[in-house]
């Protein structure tokens, strides 16, 4: 596993360690023993992972999900620390690194920002420009829900289209802000958002943004 990931894999599973399995998360409905299972799943379980994005085999996925949410949370801890088997995708380094930073981080603040004392957490400038260029990968798909034209922007200028349509909405922030915002997490993401104010509430109010 390269840096970002395995550094976010870590802080995820220890977080995860810290608050106990039934602490609230921003993923509605699920606690923290739901989120380790789903992490688990995702790489050790493929056969099921595809009802992540496949309606069909959404079932599917229910079945194996709570199977895997019965284990001891403590071994969820563990599998999520250990990293993929080596038969999976994710034990590829350059997968790992593409699929899982930005899988881990959003995670780990699904965790931190459902606490009420949580406090914004500072990233590094490196850190900030490699979630900006999965974000800028990533944009087309996370927004093709959005119910207006949706554009990214960061405090230097930088931008992309996370969806093409009219009134436009412009959401400006920090490239970490803007990936929790763009995953739907609208509510605790520290962006600004500039155009019509009927456009506005739409979008803040989506439950379309995101995979």
């Amino acid at each position: 596993m390269s840096t970002f990931a395995k550094r976010e894999r870590l802080l995820l599973a220890d977080l995860l360690e810290t608050m106990g399995p039934e602490a609230p998360t921003l993923c509605e409905g699920w606690t923290t023993r739901d989120l380790a299972a789903h992490v688990v799943v995702r790489e050790r379980r493929p056969d099921a992972a595809g009802g992540i994005l496949v309606k069909q085999l959404a079932p599917r996925l229910d079945r194996v999900m709570a199977e895997f949410a019965a284990k001891s949370y403590e071994e969820l801890i563990q599998l999520i620390r250990t990293g993929p088997p080596r038969f999976s995708p994710f034990s590829l380094k350059q997968v790992d690194e593409a699929s899982n930073t930005v899988e881990f981080y959003v995670h780990t603040e699904d965790v931190r920002r459902a606490q009420p004392d949580w406090s914004p957490r500072e990233l590094d400038p490196v850190f900030q420009d490699a979630l900006w260029s999965r974000l800028d990968r990533m944009a087309r798909v996370m927004g093709r829900g959005a119910p207006t034209g949706l554009v990214l922007r960061r405090p230097d200028g930088q931008t992309t289209v996370a969806h093409r349509g009219t009134p436009v909405v412009t959401a400006t922030g920090e490239p970490a802000e803007l990936l929790m915002f763009a995953f739907g997490r609208q509510d605790t993401a520290d962006v600004a958002l500039e155009g019509d104010a009927d456009a506005i509430t739409k979008l803040h109010d989506s439950k379309e943004l995101g995979l």
